[in-house]
């Protein structure tokens, strides 16, 4: 008796043949590319052509008004499409000889009829468009889970109503109805939404961070960072200017590996002594490295 996994591998297999269509069949549907025009597989392209001529002759709806006649027109100009084309007989006749490539076979057929038809710059924009749209409804479901958390915080509840009693004059109306816990729940959402919450991590989206956006304004933002690289390197390279509070700053943060939104929470006491420091350099910075490591260690 056979084991269960070759008994299953044979009944996908025959499966896998009942469902999947034959190769030739992409082409000239059930019937052969060269029956239609009566021709051979041995034929040249002269033989081909005379073959389409004959018979379009004979069933071109302006010849023959049958409408069984333009069935069969409609089937010979399709197989003499793809037989007077080299690179598609050639596909046809691979096809015939290796009908079990079917996946293979259909991806040459269609990268040949619909390959040369698609403009890859509509294909880059529409690729843009869809990252983008799946990059902003992914930031803004981040968004709007953030907030829905950070609403439920004390400390939101808090602010909200000091909002609430900065508007009332500071006053609160403690005993309320049901119209009036509708109309508070309301109010609430009107000044919530007078709140400005910066959530780290979960900023509100922005369209210019979008993809799509981000390419439309890569040549300007090549082009602004080059001259920056170039005034940088003319000021402090060529000509030796002490360099300006901001970019001692950049430097500064820089060496430290920090974001700027970490060297936007650092106090400006701190900020200041760590530019003093002049930590681009090399020997100010393990200095103060070695500082630091030794007041983690006394901490411990």
């Amino acid at each position: 008796m056979a084991p269960p996994a070759i008994c299953w591998f044979a009944f996908a297999a025959l499966i896998s043949c009942l469902l999947l269509p034959s190769s030739l069949a992409i082409y000239c549907d059930e019937d052969d590319c060269y029956d239609l025009l009566g021709v051979t597989q041995g034929s040249n392209s002269s033989e081909i052509k005379k073959a389409y001529y004959k018979l379009s002759l004979k069933h071109h709806p302006d010849k023959n008004p049958d409408p069984e006649s333009g069935k069969i027109f409609a089937k010979v100009a399709n197989a003499y499409e793809i037989l007077s084309n080299n690179a598609t007989r050639e596909q046809y006749d691979y096809a015939i000889a290796h009908p079990e490539e079917f996946f293979y076979n259909t991806a040459r057929y269609y990268k040949a009829y619909y390959g040369h038809k698609t403009d890859t710059r509509l294909v880059l924009v529409g690729l843009l468009l869809v990252l983008s749209a799946f990059q902003y409804l992914h930031q803004w479901t981040k968004y709007t889970q953030a907030v829905n958390m950070v609403k439920k915080t004390p400390a939101y509840k808090n602010r909200l109503r000091a909002l609430e009693l900065e508007r009332n004059g500071g006053t609160t109306n403690k005993k309320k109805g049901h119209k009036q816990i509708v109309k508070s729940g309301k109010k609430d959402e009107d000044l919530s939404k007078e709140l400005d919450l910066q959530i780290s991590g979960a900023e509100k989206p922005s369209m210019w961070g979008l993809l799509a956006v981000q390419f439309v304004l890569l040549p300007y933002t090549l082009s602004k960072l080059l001259l920056w690289n170039v005034c940088w390197f003319w000021r402090y390279k060529v000509r030796k200017s002490p360099y300006a509070w901001e970019d001692a700053c950049y430097l500064t943060r820089r060496c430290l590996r920090a974001s700027l939104e970490a060297w936007g929470n650092i106090d400006e006491y701190t900020r200041d002594d760590l530019v003093q420091r002049r930590l681009w350099e090399k020997t100010n910075l393990e200095s103060y490295l070695a500082d630091m490591r030794k007041e983690s260690k006394r901490r411990r």
